[in-house]
């Protein structure tokens, strides 16, 4: 476990406070039993749970954002706010902006918002959560331009996300989605559109565990 942590916090610029709380809270993820969100089991089993990305996963997705130079970015499930951290460092390390964060559920919303105090380096200033239907809370307010889209979220509701923010993705922006190996049934949908280069997209899929896609947003054709 701690091979796995250790090269991915070696990748990230923070505050020794920072890494070891996210050291701490890698441990106790990874020790949980994996959960999909297309699996067959309860949605209140994902209550107590991380349900977060790997630290490697991590690491690529903060390295891809200070590459992109990304100064907007909305992460559509937040959980506890372990991958919010990432996303928030690599904006403020970018020059500042914003991260919108969604969760659901007001008792993760919470412990997100703890952990993001405990980072002891004011990540939260670079973060907004938005607590509620993510069919609702994205429906306005979005920044003009969303240099990146991490979708690690119930499949059913990637599509639907994907259509909201579409239209203020810039050219170059990411999408990132979790989970599409293990998941690709519930994300049969949204792999498809992404795999039609009408849309506007050119992507890849990264062979992490439970699989990563990387998709890159190269203008609509139609538009």
């Amino acid at each position: 476990m701690t091979s796995t942590i250790e090269p991915a916090l070696a990748s990230v610029v923070a505050s020794p406070s920072t890494l070891a709380l996210l050291r701490e809270l890698h441990t106790a993820a990874l020790t949980e039993p994996a959960y999909v969100s297309t699996d067959e089991q309860p949605a209140s089993v994902a209550l107590e749970r991380f349900v977060a990305l790997e630290p490697d996963k991590c690491a690529l997705v903060y390295l891809l954002l200070r590459a992109s130079g990304a100064r907007h970015v909305v992460e559509a499930g937040t959980s506890f706010g372990v991958s919010t951290i990432y996303l928030a460092l690599a904006v403020g390390q970018n020059g500042g902006g914003k991260v919108i964060a969604t969760e659901n559920e007001p008792v993760k919303a919470a412990r997100a918002r703890e952990h993001w105090r405990r980072t002891g380096e004011n990540v939260e200033k670079w973060i907004e959560l938005r607590e509620g239907d993510i069919c609702e809370t994205l429906k306005a307010d979005l920044p003009e331009k969303v240099d990146a889209l991490l979708l690690d979220i119930w499949a059913v509701l990637a599509m639907p996300t994907l259509a909201l923010v579409k239209p203020r993705l810039r050219i170059g922006a990411l999408v990132i989605v979790d989970n599409v190996i293990a998941g690709a049934a519930g994300y049969k949908d949204l792999l498809l559109y992404l795999d039609d280069p009408n849309n506007g997209f050119r992507s890849t899929t990264a062979p992490y565990p439970g699989g990563l896609c990387v998709a890159v947003y190269v203008g609509d054709v139609n538009a």
